[in-house]
């Protein structure tokens, strides 16, 4: 399976982590270079915000149109945003001028993600065989979770090296080597005669609610990824206050987090043949939100990376199964509809929570929004556990 989705895999990681490049790059540019917490908000809005609006029309055009390309056409909605934000900062002469091209390239990155999430994913459920469709998710959702992590990586790197326009660069690059590999693989049209757009998204939802596990396994995914916006909006602050590290201190500690979740995917892997999916997620999340309640009461820096990577660990091992299960529970016809309603959630739901976990951290401090965050997440799964009778029974 490696070798025959050698290429296609390759484009993944190459266009995950330029994609996280772009996300990272306009916001910390917007607070180090420009100086305007208040634009970094509204560029993290822009980069997430979009497939709210544009998911559900991504989806079934995925389910008309080749996947392949889709892709080619978000990356070069990524390629324009990347050059756009090259271009301020070498050509215009102070930061106040650049704050217009950062966030027109914030909308490009948004309407990217739009559609570049649910075409690789519907293109997967072309090109692996029915029988390798559920570890060729898993190994998929290991290389969303790398290019999360190796994103900030690679700024870090080419800023050391060259400044900002070798970041720019380097992501605009990279979604070239993600569009060259991926010419090695070939997606198809569906040939079908098709309704109105609307209609087709309709039909996609009506297909979810009518079908158990997969509606399950959907509410599943809404559970675990409330976890990921508090982690994003109360670690740093964590990290500063409570644990009082320094700049490269708390740097280390938010890289713990890329980490465990990559970690948790390779455990999926590992896993996905040996264990019963249903419980496995149920009690993954369970454990998750625990360990993120937990944070809120330590006070050193050992205990906090023993917790973070219990987060990361156990949220990415349920997130990758819950992929798993939703692309061998979607029928192709509709499966580009499905996997949009999972990217959209992957991308909402974190946007919400940390809004919600920056109202109580600042209501009630670090501690609480912690204890709060993930106590309700605990809360949401054991109701989930006691209802969901498909799920519990979903044996993978």
């Amino acid at each position: 399976m490696l070798k025959r989705l050698g290429w296609f895999y390759l484009s993944c990681l190459a266009a995950f982590t330029a994609g996280h490049m772009v996300n990272y790059g306009v916001i910390i540019y917007a607070q180090e270079v420009i100086r305007a917490d208040l634009l970094s908000g509204v560029a993290f809005g822009l980069c997430f915000g979009p497939p709210l609006l544009l998911g559900w029309s991504a989806g079934a055009l995925c389910d008309r149109l080749a996947p392949g390309r889709l892709i080619h056409a978000a990356q070069g909605c990524f390629v324009l945003a990347a050059l756009l934000l090259w271009w301020a900062d070498t050509a215009l002469p102070t930061p106040a001028a650049r704050v217009v091209p950062l966030v027109v390239a914030a909308a490009l990155a948004g309407v990217g993600w739009s559609f570049v999430s649910p075409a690789r994913m519907a293109a997967l459920g072309q090109v692996a065989r029915p029988e390798e469709l559920k570890p060729a998710s898993v190994l998929f959702n290991l290389l969303v979770m790398m290019g999360f992590g190796l994103g900030p990586l690679a700024i870090a790197v080419l800023r050391r090296g060259s400044g900002w326009p070798a970041v720019f660069l380097g992501a605009a690059a990279l979604f070239g080597l993600a569009s060259a590999a991926l010419l090695a693989v070939r997606t198809r049209a569906s040939g079908r005669v098709h309704d109105a757009l609307g209609a087709e998204v309709r039909e996609g939802l009506a297909a979810i609610g009518a079908r158990p596990l997969l509606r399950q396994l959907i509410l599943a995914a809404m559970a675990g990824y409330l976890a990921m916006g508090p982690m994003t909006v109360l670690l740093p602050k964590l990290a500063a206050t409570t644990l009082g590290l320094s700049e490269l201190q708390r740097g280390a500690l938010l890289g713990t987090l890329a980490l465990s979740l990559i970690g948790g995917g390779l455990l999926a892997l590992l896993l996905q043949r040996r264990v019963a999916h249903g419980r496995t997620i149920l009690v993954a999340t369970m454990l998750a939100g625990a360990a993120l309640a937990a944070l809120g009461a330590v006070g050193a820096a050992t205990s906090a990376v023993l917790l973070l990577t219990a987060v990361g660990l156990a949220g990415g091992l349920a997130l990758s199964l819950i992929v798993a299960g939703i692309q061998a529970q979607a029928p192709d016809a509709l499966r580009g509809r499905i996997v949009s309603v999972y990217t959209i959630i992957s991308q909402v739901v974190p946007a919400a929570s940390g809004v919600a976990a920056g109202a109580l951290v600042q209501g009630f401090g670090v501690a609480v929004a912690l204890a709060v965050c993930g106590g309700t997440l605990v809360a949401v799964t054991a109701l989930n556990a006691w209802r969901m009778t498909a799920l519990r029974q979903h044996g993978g």
